[in-house]
């Protein structure tokens, strides 16, 4: 799923690319992702886009009028610019809906048969900010509101990280990078930090979405993001499973759960310790390693 880099590259891109310009008509190709009724879709037909804005891992146009069309792309859903007469480079099953300009199309897409990506058009700022799940944002809070969101409820950094009422925009990629810069457990309980682990964890939350967004933004280099992915090469632990840590050489490790996986370094992160898998631990019981010296 695009997350707070990802998220801040693309309202970048749209600023460049369509606010200010008029949108000449939307046209749904799958009816399913529109997922509000009122106001219905075509008022938006002829309407200039004011401005973008992100309200957690989504994508906000804002209208005249105080209407706001809401674009959430949860994990395969990417947004592409096509100059006119430019083909969409895209197959017709991925192609969820098109927003037509007179000097291009944005297109949605979804790399998935499941079709969870979708967007909602609101009228007015309350009905906006119902969709914000509420969670700080990471790269503005002081120490004292990042202690008060990480502390709130006793939960692991992992699950703490990741949790939109607590922090905007964090997710599955950029969490185990953080975690992987402050040589912290995944694990590990949010309360039970030292204030040394903590001011760690804090400054490489700032440290490392700041740094992501400057690469993704020259990435970019002022055209349209192509490539939006939660696994790249520059990516010390996340999606590098048994690949070298850059910074102590041991092979990264991973605990997984659910339709996720957690990625970690049992060296620089837990003492060398090896996180028991939910499902391959229980599996080989005895025979699963303690330490990553074991392994």
């Amino acid at each position: 799923m695009p997350e707070l880099p990802d998220v801040v590259v693309y309202l970048e891109a749209l600023s460049r690319h369509v606010v200010g310009h008029r949108l000449e008509r939307v046209l749904l190709v799958s009816p399913f992702v529109l997922r509000s009724v009122d106001p219905p879709i075509a008022s938006l037909h002829g309407e200039t886009v004011r401005g973008v804005r992100r309200v957690g891992k989504r994508i906000v146009l804002e209208f005249d009028g105080g209407i706001f069309l809401v674009i959430h792309l949860m994990i395969a859903g990417r947004l592409r610019w096509r100059a006119p007469g430019q083909k969409p480079g895209v197959g017709p099953r991925m192609l969820l809906a098109t927003f037509e300009f007179a000097h291009g199309t944005l297109l949605f897409t979804e790399a998935s048969s499941q079709k969870r990506a979708s967007m909602q058009l609101v009228r007015g700022a309350d009905a906006l900010r119902a969709l914000d799940p509420g969670g700080i944002e990471p790269l503005d809070a002081t120490l004292e509101q990042f202690h008060e969101a990480l502390t709130r409820e006793s939960h692991t950094l992992k699950r703490s990280l990741t949790d939109p009422h607590l922090f905007s925009g964090i997710g599955n990629a950029y969490s185990d990078e953080i975690l992987h810069a402050a040589q912290l457990s995944p694990m590990k309980l949010s309360r039970s930090l030292t204030d040394a682990e903590f001011l760690r964890l804090y400054d490489a939350t700032r440290a490392t979405l700041t740094a992501w967004v400057e690469r993704l933004r020259d990435d970019v280099a002022g055209g349209f993001p192509e490539k939006v992915t939660a696994f790249r090469d520059e990516m010390a632990v996340h999606g590098r499973y048994r690949k070298p840590c850059p910074i102590c050489g041991a092979p990264v490790q991973r605990i997984v759960y659910a339709a996720n996986e957690c990625n970690y370094c049992a060296k620089c992160q837990t003492g060398g310790k090896l996180l028991a898998d939910r499902s391959l631990s229980r599996l080989l019981k005895d025979d699963w390693p303690k330490s990553i010296d074991e392994l």
